[in-house]
């Protein structure tokens, strides 16, 4: 599975806002969002007017790094939320959130979606009884009842 290695708060700077790649250092006064709001490289500081197409890459990108997706399975993802009838943008999302490496950050287990990815690999980590084997594995809710009714 691959991951990105570069510096992860020039990620930050290049989007603008803070993506929380860092966990409680993005909260601290040491974010680089904090100390220096500019695009990273030389000509940074001149950010010029947006397109149309560089607002939506704008978008694209900093749901890809957010979540920790690569293009091809953020591709694989879209697709999948395009074939439903409900709004895909609303759904695409909620298809990042049920990844398994993002509901072991949500729920408090690791403090960025990094090491959650480590906490979540093959073999640690158990959901009703059954391991997760990859860790883009989508999980679905299960309310009170159905986990009864599943146990038996």
């Amino acid at each position: 599975m691959a991951r990105t290695i570069d510096p992860v708060c020039k990620l930050c700077r290049r989007e603008g806002v803070k993506l929380f790649l860092k966990g409680s250092r993005c909260e601290s006064p040491k974010c680089a969002i904090d100390r220096r709001n500019v695009a990273p490289g030389m000509h940074g500081y001149r950010r010029g007017k947006a397109s149309e197409y560089g607002i939506r890459l704008r978008e694209k990108q900093k749901l890809k790094r957010f979540y920790g997706v690569f293009e091809r399975q953020f591709r694989r993802y879209f697709a999948l939320a395009s074939r439903s009838k409900e709004n895909t943008g609303e759904v695409l999302l909620s298809i990042l959130e049920r990844r398994l490496d993002n509901v072991v950050h949500r729920l408090g287990f690791a403090p960025d979606r990094a090491a959650a990815r480590l906490g979540a690999q093959p073999r640690r980590c158990t959901t009703l009884s059954s391991r997760r084997s990859m860790i883009d594995r989508s999980c679905s809710p299960v309310f009170s009842g159905e986990r009864e009714a599943s146990s038996k």
